[in-house]
């Protein structure tokens, strides 16, 4: 019985390919969606997880307020993909106070034992972009110059591939000694070993000592495409010896985070007189706050997605309910027929919920191979990452189309009376 009724179902299928092929598209295209706009949201929270993790979940970064309003999050989208001093405007919350720069006495307060004992680390920081290097008659715009400590290298997340970092003597002896990213060493250097090389920036020649590990792109900026060198070095030839851009502080453990971001504020308030209404001159990302936030916020990006796409499932399904209407209207005499020579009605019920079921099944089951092809592609710089639920999600859901939308037609042509059909020209 049930063997028949497949062959019924399948042999209606064949018989109008074009109509079946283009209902199975409809589905094909709803499903591909689902699975490829869900896997851009996931593949765009952890590429910007991944950048967060870049600088470690026990650190703070303390920078200047531009309206010197609040120490949240105003420059987290701006550091967060690479922005030197990741500025952004803040919302005036209280009475503006005389602004104090960052400076390098300031670091040496929170770096301080005795006022800070949940501090780590401390590295200030500045940023000389678009600095142009030259080797041997190349030369190349690097991104981002980094004038800081040596502590800045652990509290980053900056490992070494080749070669060493700078060192406190370096700082103290302003030699001209700098650590490279993989961008910088390959358009200089080529397939030459950059350590112990010389590349003139600005006029002024920098000894090559390392190259860090690749971190690849994020966005529009290139985490390779770096220089980092020690602070008065870079004070010295790049940028002159003005306000730092920022303060890298590692806390001594990720929970000791809030504690050393509750120390580095007391701190700087006293040092820049932040009092009664007064509202702050910096801010302090913290990046264990953030990812947090990022995630949470990524995750409904990410069903949000999945929901815009989850439409396209609805028109298929619609669409397979239309395709099913104009086939029981077709074969109106031939479900008379056979209801007259004893079909059960619940084979004509069967034989066309089969088809809308084998119409979406098939749909469903291209639709996931057109998914999981498509997120092997970059889309607009965003590696997608196949989220596994959303496949079975996906595949499930087109099945369930089939059979509810198909059951209307299904149950129309079913309840037919032979007679009637029979009639039916």
């Amino acid at each position: 019985m049930i063997v028949e009724v497949v062959r019924f179902a399948l042999r209606g299928l064949a018989a109008n390919k074009l109509r079946s092929s283009l209902t199975t598209l409809g589905i094909l295209i709803g499903v591909g969606a689902v699975i490829m706009l869900v896997a851009v949201g996931n593949g765009s929270s952890k590429q910007v997880q991944k950048n967060i993790e870049r600088l470690g979940t026990n650190t703070l970064t303390v920078m200047p307020s531009t309206t010197r309003g609040g120490r949240g999050g105003g420059g987290a989208v701006a550091r967060l993909f690479g922005g030197g001093g990741g500025r952004q405007q803040q919302q005036q919350t209280g009475p503006r106070t005389q602004a104090r720069d960052l400076t390098v006495d300031d670091a040496r307060a929170l770096a301080d034992a005795a006022n800070a004992p949940s501090v780590k680390s401390v590295s200030p920081v500045v940023n000389a972009s678009s600095s142009n290097a030259v080797y041997a008659g190349t030369s190349h715009a690097i991104q981002q110059f980094v004038g800081t400590y040596p502590a800045y290298f652990e509290a980053s997340n900056d490992p070494v591939e080749q070669g060493t970092y700078f060192t406190a003597d370096d700082v103290l002896n302003d030699r001209k000694v700098v650590v490279i990213g993989q961008t910088v060493a390959q358009d200089l250097f080529g397939t030459v070993d950059p350590v112990g090389k010389q590349i003139t920036v600005g006029g002024v020649n920098f000894t090559v000592v390392g190259v860090l590990k690749t971190k690849g792109s994020s966005g529009f900026q290139d985490a390779d495409d770096v220089a980092i060198a020690p602070l008065p070095a870079v004070q010295q030839s790049l940028t002159g010896y003005g306000a730092l851009n920022q303060i890298v502080v590692q806390a001594k453990t990720p929970k000791t985070v809030d504690a050393a971001q509750s120390e580095v504020t007391d701190i700087l308030d006293q040092r820049h007189d932040i009092t009664g209404g007064n509202t702050a001159d910096f801010q302090i990302l913290n990046q264990a706050s953030l990812q947090s936030a990022i995630s949470s916020s990524s995750k409904t990006f990410t069903v949000l997605l999945g929901a815009v796409a989850a439409i396209s499932l609805l028109v298929g399904g619609i669409g397979i309910t239309n395709i099913m209407l104009v086939t029981v209207t077709e074969r109106t005499r031939e479900i008379g027929i056979r209801k007259a020579i004893g079909a059960p009605r619940g084979a004509i019920l069967g034989q066309f919920l089969v088809e809308a079921t084998v119409l979406s099944l098939l749909g469903g089951l291209l639709g996931v191979a057109a998914g999981v092809i498509g997120s092997q592609f970059k889309v607009v710089g965003v590696q997608p990452v196949i989220v596994p639920s959303s496949i079975a999600l996906a595949l499930g859901v087109s099945v369930a189309i089939g059979l509810f939308f198909g059951s209307y037609p299904a149950n129309r042509a079913a309840k037919l009376r032979p007679i009637e059909a029979l009639r039916h020209e």
